[in-house]
């Protein structure tokens, strides 16, 4: 049966105990972790949030009641005990363990909860099933590392609110019950039972409320918010997440940026002890693209891609002479010491690898240390043109060279992708560095192929760089945005922009990407409204607290750093949501499923 305290009370945590108490008479609670009984002595670890202690029960000692209650402790149990502190012997001191200098003497002990044989091991290393462990997340919690981490994050959060504030900006909550509105993702649905037919959409994001809250003069918004997208869940991917939204008035993009930069040194000065030297490098969309084949590059390690048209043209070798010839990209990268660690089954798996990202195929050579050559197109160039190949991309004995020959900007993803797995199968990262720089001057639209229509590469609202409007009538795909996105060791972590202040340029970016007028009134009718009134320039940045978390732990999921996540397939295995509802339920909602569905 449990107990309740009766009038006990705690003294301190169970990590708390040092050796400067030795002799003091302590109060601790916890769970028990393990117990052992050596015969006449019993040692228990006994385990809260801040650590573990071990707790001795003796029999010379105690009352026959208080060892027989040492004796029926099991893992897990819920421990009240008073004791004395004392050091351990010398040749039983645990250097692994915080306390493990010392140990309590127990006098008086109380069993306040029992606990079953617990389904998984609550113990960190233990292998159990992932599935297992979000079904029982409430024990998976309970493991020190779990318990590090969620504490962890409230530091972070804790670190940036006080940023903001000291920034002058002011926190304020937007509505969770909003309307459905296109910005890239689905959204999740909620039925009214008022309106009948009609629903809320969950928000995506907080973005036009907050744009909203500068047209009503707020000046500096932030917010730590709840945001939802009904896709496809992934390791870096939940259905419902959290992310840092800011908004300011009167800016340019620096102005956003500084603010922003200061929140992650205010989050790596609190939790890796690490002054970030600010400001941070800037690259942008163009030479990011061109140098790394991605928007979000890892400048952890070297291997830039480099623009070889120049060196082949006229070289022999047809693949590489009709992409010259045909207006396309040949790029090449140079892996430094990698011609003895690829063998020809390995560079033809990465030629495979590369035709996944929509390229014909890849060419390579490999310079041995002896000077013989390994190559899938060396023989035929001629000598001269081989040699100008390798002195242009620095090939030396024992490097690795890969050329690229399509379309430019699948030319550039390709060997982008490559340069990553290259340097994950050949150990070039880096892993103590921390690299974050931010990504500039993205294309403000995008052409998509299935709908045949120019779609906004980052959101409806942001705004053109001002001398891109001319470009904006005759060629839109030229046109730049005031964007930025924040990368950290080749991670997205936000992005932001300065958005459109005026209601007639909103309008023409609605149509640019599809809408007629009568549409985008319905849409976003509110929106431009409120712009007839007097909007301030203004802009904002988002980024996500979850994968912030992740990176900053090294965890492989975003599992491993949500309190309460859902699984793969956006399922709350502990909850066992999403679930069926009672039919009465639905009918007040005006809803009714189609059986199939739930075939």
């Amino acid at each position: 049966m449990a107990e309740f305290l009766g009038g006990w009370r705690r003294d301190y945590r169970c990590g708390e105990v040092t050796e400067a108490m030795v002799g003091r008479e302590l109060t601790l609670m916890g769970w028990v972790q393990r117990a052992r009984n050596m015969g006449g002595i019993i040692f228990v670890w006994l385990r809260d949030v801040s650590g573990m202690v071990q707790v001795v029960f003796k029999a010379d000692t105690l009352p026959a009641d208080v060892y027989a209650m040492g004796e029926a402790l099991r893992s897990e149990y819920v421990l009240a005990i008073r004791g004395q502190v004392a050091l351990r012997e010398a040749d039983a001191v645990n250097e692994h363990m915080a306390t493990g200098r010392v140990e309590v003497n127990v006098r008086e002990a109380k069993i306040l909860n029992a606990a079953e044989t617990p389904p998984i091991y609550v113990e960190d290393g233990a292998k159990d099933n992932e599935a297992i462990r979000l079904k029982y997340r409430y024990l998976d919690l309970r493991k020190p590392s779990m318990q590090k981490t969620m504490l962890a994050r409230s530091q972070v959060t804790m670190a940036i609110r006080n940023h903001m504030i000291s920034q002058g900006f002011a926190e304020f909550e937007t509505p969770i019950l909003t309307k459905s509105t296109p910005e890239g993702a689905r959204d999740f649905l909620v039925p009214s039972r008022i309106h009948a037919g009609e629903c809320y959409a969950l928000p995506q994001s907080p973005q036009i409320y907050k744009q909203l809250l500068m047209l009503a003069g707020m000046d500096r918004y932030f917010q730590v918010a709840r945001c939802f997208r009904d896709e496809d869940s992934r390791a870096d991917r939940q259905p419902e997440f959290t992310q840092l939204d800011l908004e300011m008035s009167f800016v340019e993009p620096k102005d956003v940026q500084t603010v922003v930069e200061g929140a992650f040194a205010a989050v790596f000065k609190e939790v890796k002890g690490i002054d970030l030297p600010l400001p941070l490098p800037r690259m942008t969309w163009k030479d990011a693209m061109e140098k790394y084949g991605s928007d979000k590059p890892d400048t952890r390690y070297d291997m830039t891609i480099s623009t070889v048209n120049e060196q082949v043209r006229g070289c022999g070798f047809s693949i590489f002479e009709q992409a010259v010839e045909g207006g396309q990209m040949v790029c090449a990268i140079t892996a430094k010491q990698a011609a003895d660690r690829l063998s020809r089954k390995e560079m033809d798996a990465l030629g495979e690898f590369v035709k996944t990202y929509h390229v014909k195929g890849l060419a390579w050579m490999a310079l041995q240390e002896d000077g013989t050559v390994r190559s899938s197109f060396a023989k035929f160039f001629s000598e001269e043109k081989l040699k100008a190949l390798l002195a242009h991309m620095d090939v030396q004995p024992g490097d690795a060279l890969f050329l690229i020959a399509d379309k430019k900007p699948v030319a550039l993803t390709a060997m982008g992708q490559l340069r990553g797995r290259l340097a994950r199968e050949l150990g070039l990262i880096d892993q103590s560095k921390d690299n974050l720089l931010w990504i500039t001057e993205f294309p403000l639209l995008e052409w998509d192929e299935e709908s045949q229509r120019f779609q906004a590469a980052h959101h409806p609202f942001t705004m053109p760089m001002e001398e891109d409007f001319g470009l904006l009538e005759t060629h839109p795909e030229q046109v730049r945005a005031k964007s930025y996105d924040l990368v950290y060791n080749g991670i997205e972590m936000g992005s932001g922009s300065i958005r459109i202040h005026a209601s007639d340029l909103q309008e023409r970016m609605f149509s640019w990407l599809g809408f007629t007028h009568e549409e985008a009134w319905q849409r976003f009718g509110f929106l431009l409204e409120a712009f007839k009134y007097g909007t301030p320039p203004h802009g904002g940045f988002a980024f996500g607290i979850d994968r912030l978390m992740m990176m900053l732990t090294g965890a492989d999921s975003l599992r491993d750093v949500i309190a309460f996540p859902k699984a793969q397939n956006a399922s709350c295995l502990m909850m066992d949501t999403p679930s069926a509802v009672p039919e009465e339920q639905l009918r007040m909602l005006h809803l009714r499923f189609d059986p199939q569905d739930k075939a």
